[in-house]
């Protein structure tokens, strides 16, 4: 029998971390072309950015169903192909009407694969390297955040006008590969217990390796018969509660810390203090440089240290530096470190979000949901994730321009003490614990 090292698999899987990740980031260097070209006001221009985030939403509503019947793999591979052409239709869109439309449509696929990709390396993964293979898929996006700033940056000083096309258009080279690669991995093998096809599941375990086959399919479809035995085959009744809330609450408080706002807009709050456009792109490509340190350093701490610490700590950081950039804002002061504080305290913003929010959110999702609903479980994270997001990206522009980046930032940093003490008081520790384990530990807490 061939065998794969689950890492491999994970690895696989995880590249469609990539697709969103570029995406979100790329758009940053197109704004102020797209703003010029249609003619955009500030509301406007949020709209053209945010239209795919719009998709995003639609496509975590609809993915749960398609998911649980055709399963993971199978789903990934259509949704990629689609994430190809898409891009494309953007790339060479001939107006605005029609770059939204196919923008929106690249959200919506982008939505499907935000709750297939985190959710299918969890049904794979050890209890023990759950947390660190799920990270992957965030290492990925950050990856792509990071080489989207610096293709940006480059594609800007080659084309002397439509660099924004370019932008949107390289994206088709990672959706292609990711499709091509897919074809290596087998189907999550929770979802084939799920499907009753046990010895199949067998294989699978079997392949990747697992350290007992045999009793891991035991495991699972103990739990699966219990959930049929219960009949909770929807997502909102009591048993599932607490898990809602806590997706609901994690996913939100990601967003109200501002990052995808600050990812996009990166090189506008840089024009802000005063730096020049082309300037403002190079500094954008230390943002995402950051990111991909910080959230490679917490590949080795998530399953150590636990998701509660991880995020603890860096609430801590986040309000500290998301508060100096709103001084830097409110006082029109950007002398500090030789004028390079705006800079600086965004890096340290980024660099505490990587390895706290941005490495535990789509873990933590991807574990509390027993296996019959996990994948409505994963689409209601990812909904309220993108809703948040949606609503920060198209309002930030207006914000800006209607109260400045000071109480901006100041919104930000004070969501981010209501965010400490969710992770202090409320949010349990799944570290090192099987998903079946977790399942046991989320019915307890229901009263």
């Amino acid at each position: 029998m061939k065998t794969q090292n689950v890492f491999s698999v994970a690895i696989i899987i995880a590249l469609g971390g990539f697709l969103f990740g570029y995406d979100i980031a790329m758009m940053s260097g197109t704004t102020s072309q797209l703003e010029t070209l249609f003619d955009l006001n500030s509301f406007w221009l949020g709209f053209t950015v945010a239209v795919a985030i719009m998709g995003t939403i639609v496509g975590t509503v609809i993915i749960g169903k398609p998911a649980e019947k055709f399963g993971r793999r199978k789903s990934l591979i259509v949704l990629s192909g689609l994430f190809a052409l898409s891009t494309l239709g953007s790339a060479f869109a001939i107006n605005w009407g029609m770059l939204l439309a196919c923008r929106f449509i690249t959200g919506v696929l982008l939505g499907c694969i935000s709750v297939v990709t985190p959710m299918f390396i969890a049904e794979i993964s050890p209890a023990k390297k759950r947390g660190q293979l799920v990270l992957l898929n965030q290492f990925f996006v950050v990856t792509a955040i990071f080489l989207a700033f610096a293709v940006n940056y480059l594609l800007a000083n080659i084309f002397e006008s439509g660099s924004w096309r370019w932008m949107i258009g390289v994206e088709a080279i990672p959706a292609a590969t990711f499709f091509l690669l897919l074809n290596l991995v087998p189907e999550s093998p929770r979802w084939l217990v799920n499907q009753g096809h046990t010895d199949e599941a067998l294989a699978v375990f079997q392949r990747i390796k697992a350290e007992n086959p045999t009793e891991e399919v035991r495991i699972v479809k103990q739990s699966v018969d219990e959930e049929e035995a219960l009949g909770h085959r929807k997502l909102f009744v009591k048993a599932y509660r607490f898990p809602i809330m806590i997706a609901f609450l994690i996913a939100a408080f990601n967003q109200l810390a501002g990052i995808n706002a600050i990812m996009i807009y990166a090189p506008r709050v840089f024009e802000m203090a005063g730096f020049g456009t082309n300037a403002s792109l190079l500094q954008s490509i230390s943002v995402g440089a950051t990111n991909l340190v910080f959230t490679f350093v917490a590949l080795f701490l998530i399953d150590k240290y636990g998701r509660r610490t991880l995020l603890m700590a860096g609430s801590v950081g986040m309000v500290l530096f998301l508060g100096l950039l709103s001084k830097s804002f409110f006082t029109n002061n950007y002398s500090d470190f030789g004028g390079y504080g705006v800079m600086i305290y965004l890096m340290g913003f980024i660099a505490f979000f990587a390895f706290s929010q941005g490495a535990v959110l789509w873990v933590v999702i991807s574990e509390i949901f027993p296996n019959k609903v996990r994948s409505q479980g994963q689409a209601l994270g990812s909904f309220t994730h993108w809703i948040f997001a949606a609503a920060l990206i198209w309002g930030f522009p207006v914000l800006n321009n209607t109260v400045g980046g000071g109480i901006s930032f100041g919104f930000f940093a004070a969501m981010m003490v209501l965010h400490f003490f969710f992770a202090w008081k409320v949010l349990p520790e799944t570290k090192g614990k099987s998903l079946e384990e977790i399942q046991q530990d989320m019915k307890s807490r229901i009263k």
